[in-house]
């Protein structure tokens, strides 16, 4: 199996470096199998390599987990899902070339083409295609063309999402849907085989959001030290980020051009809706910018506010949601990470919009703060508030 799986990340264009560490990690753990007097492949056996190799999921509980206990457990979920569904799973994919035939490639240019010519979002034309080029790149792990793709084949694709959130099952099967519509609407298949696959409606109301103690942000922004370029950066961005509520990709691209510095406003087109979206620029926020853009960023050509500190100096990739920066100062801040709540950038926006609300800010406002197009996704922080569910309680005695 793991010869066949080696096959597979060969094909996938993995570094040969990168298959030397895949290798000697194979090797230890077929050597643990034997020990243990174990013929075939089991995930339970393989975990329990882990959690002794390194104490995984003690670490993990305690946010303690480096970058090699992470690859060491990423390594066994791929043996894992390659043993369920003869493939990688997207979640361990490459950025480069996920795709080889060149006329899966030839239609994912040409729905690509057909995403920008309907209007959708720039976040959404890259969601749609990237999500696309994982089918894609799936059938090609079987030996199959889209040409002939069948029912069976979709249902096989469907369960290599088990695990994931429900919000992520059904934005993927949104996309490879509407990739199916689109080849059955050119006449590149007979069928429209898009209505196998299931429908899923996300549950906007259902989930919890995140949201951060007061206390607990001001001691993840006392932790930036401010002295250096990459601090003042880092400092403006998370300051944006939750003073203004602006998503990471539009963190990513404001551009100088948008903070207004006479009218104080920062003017933008929201990259998840494509609306404009004016803010007013927040006088420590803009304080942060200005020390950033006077004393921090460096010389580039590019107009982007906030750039990579390392070179080649670089707007951000569309890749990098800076989950990474928050992470950072708040182990610097000895703030407790686990995975049982999301501490990304989003987290912030939920918060500032919690804090909206229960200060009585109307949803309207709030949801014209956050460039919501409806205000029932800026509702479901109602539930958030333990002070705002509080203001809800019935007093039975009363009926």
């Amino acid at each position: 199996m793991i010869s066949l799986l080696e096959q597979e990340l060969v094909r996938m264009h993995y570094k040969e470096t990168t298959l030397k560490y895949y290798r000697v990690n194979w090797a230890r753990l077929v050597r643990y199998f034997e020990s243990r007097n174990e013929e075939f492949y089991s995930e339970t056996v393989a975990m329990e390599y882990v959690d002794e190799k390194c104490d995984f999921f003690t670490k993990e509980k305690a946010g303690l987990l480096t970058q090699s206990n992470t690859y060491l457990f990423r390594i066994v979920r791929m043996i894992g899902d390659f043993q369920l569904y003869g493939t990688v799973s997207r979640r361990y994919m490459r950025r480069l070339s996920r795709v080889n035939k060149p006329e899966h490639k030839k239609f994912l240019d040409a729905f690509n083409t057909h995403c920008k010519s309907c209007d959708y979002s720039v976040s959404t034309v890259k969601s749609y295609c990237r999500t696309t080029e994982n089918f894609l790149s799936f059938l090609e792990a079987r030996g199959s063309c889209v040409l002939y793709i069948s029912p069976t084949c979709l249902t096989d694709y469907v369960k290599t999402l088990m695990g994931y959130s429900y919000k992520m099952v059904e934005f993927t099967l949104c996309g490879v849907r509407s990739f199916l519509r689109f080849l059955y609407s050119e006449q590149i298949i007979e069928k429209d085989i898009s209505v196998c696959l299931p429908c899923i409606k996300s549950r906007k109301q259902a989930r919890i959001p995140s949201v951060w103690r007061h206390e607990d942000l001001q001691k993840r922004l006392n932790s930036i030290a401010r002295g250096n370029p990459a601090g003042k950066r880092d400092y403006a961005i998370i300051l944006l980020v939750t003073r203004l509520g602006l998503r990471s990709v539009d963190v990513k691209n404001l551009m100088l051009s948008d903070i207004k510095w006479g009218e104080n406003n920062i003017e933008f087109i929201q990259s998840k809706t494509n609306e404009l979206v004016s803010l007013p620029l927040l006088r420590d926020v803009g304080w942060a910018i200005i020390d950033y853009l006077k004393n921090g960023r460096p010389f580039s050509e590019h107009a982007n506010v906030f750039l990579r500190n390392i070179a080649p100096i670089l707007p951000f990739s569309d890749d990098d949601h800076l989950h990474q920066i928050i992470v950072k100062y708040m182990r610097l801040a000895k703030l407790s990470i686990s995975g049982k709540k999301k501490v990304g950038m989003h987290s912030l926006r939920h918060t500032l919009a919690t804090t909206l609300l229960e200060q009585h800010t109307p949803l309207q406002e709030i949801a014209d703060i956050l460039g919501h197009q409806d205000v029932d996704s800026t509702a479901v922080y109602l539930k958030s508030s333990l002070s705002l569910l509080r203001e809800c309680t019935l007093n039975p005695q009363e009926f």
